[in-house]
């Protein structure tokens, strides 16, 4: 497990804790993020993604630990971190009632860019994501694929170092998603930023620089997807019965290595022994085989495990954080 990288870091994160109430969010999480490194962040519905972007963004403070946003403290120092981000939240966050223009431009005058700049870089990431001719129509005639692109470009207005997105793809279409990671590698390239992403598509990060999987609010694997595979993903084996007796049969000789079903196939954890013991004796009463081999898909879910999660708890983490005026965030 490689749990830093080699340069300096552009985020660090050491032993955050996070509680609310009897819930422990956040369990003693610590990882490095590179300069100019693209960082992933999967896990499960309530893994802590959310709270740990939170924390990141100045806007909760942790109960313990301490992060650094390139070099500053987010809570000692929330002003200086905060003006090193580029921040797509989950939540969309654009005023609708203002133009597409309005939009970036009263975000660049919040961070302060002078008008000749700001001016500039409007225009400059208008035409990154496609933009130019919607400028002046208002955000709430857009699509949900081009809202996202306006967050990503309003991210970029000032003079951000560091990328946190959060789950910037979820909803959209497969030709608005490849999009959105065209536009985030060409930023990276161009402008050497670090990016911080949480997604639920495992697919989107293969060609990540290193991949964390958190779960319960602790750091279960971090390495490059590559070496995640090798050490943490399992072979599976697909195989398709010829008829439901026989199905059954093999659901119970085999109920260890059960890994889940798909429709007629059944899915067991493998390897080349188990194949050709397998072959030997219900070759004869098998209709189809294939051999899977380690995806980022089998880490994830050998480390988190298979049941299907809360789906409100994401939620619950957004409500927490951004619900309460005066609550827990703010002591």
């Amino acid at each position: 497990m490689t749990g830093a990288p080699n340069s300096g870091s552009a985020i660090h994160v050491d032993a955050l804790s996070k509680r609310y109430g009897r819930t422990l969010a956040l369990d003693g999480v610590s990882f490095d993020v590179g300069d100019n490194e693209l960082f992933a962040l999967l896990g499960p519905n309530g893994a802590g993604k959310t709270t740990l972007m939170h924390i990141l963004c100045t806007i909760l403070r942790p109960d313990s630990g301490v992060a650094l946003i390139g070099g500053f403290d987010v809570v000692k120092q929330p002003l200086a971190a905060r003006r090193r981000l580029g921040i797509v939240f989950q939540e969309p966050s654009l005023d609708d009632r203002l133009t597409v223009h309005e939009n970036l431009n009263l975000h660049g005058l919040v961070f302060g860019v002078p008008r000749k700049l700001r001016r500039q870089r409007i225009e400059e990431m208008l035409a990154l994501v496609e933009l130019t001719e919607w400028a002046d129509k208002r955000a709430r005639t857009l699509s949900s694929g081009m809202k996202r692109r306006l967050e990503i470009a309003r991210a970029l207005i000032h003079d951000s170092e560091i990328m946190l997105l959060d789950e910037p793809t979820a909803g959209l279409d497969a030709q608005t998603r490849d999009r959105i990671w065209s536009y985030i590698g060409r930023l990276r390239n161009e402008r050497q930023i670090t990016v911080l992403v949480t997604t639920h598509y495992i697919e989107e990060v293969e060609g990540f620089d290193r991949v964390c999987v958190v779960d319960h609010g602790k750091v279960l694997a971090l390495d490059t997807p590559e070496a995640l595979k090798r050490d943490c993903g399992q072979q599976l084996l697909r195989i398709v019965p010829k008829g439901e007796d026989n199905r059954q049969e093999i659901l119970t000789r085999y109920a260890d290595r059960l890994a889940g079903e798909a429709g007629e196939s059944i899915l067991l954890t493998s390897d080349d022994a188990f194949v050709e013991a397998l072959l030997a004796e219900y070759g004869g009463r098998i209709r189809s085989l294939a051999i899977e081999v380690p995806s980022l898909e089998t880490v994830f879910l050998s480390l988190t495990g298979r049941e299907l999660r809360d789906q409100a708890a994401g939620a619950r983490e957004s409500t927490l954080a951004f619900g309460k005026r005066g609550g827990e965030h703010t002591r």
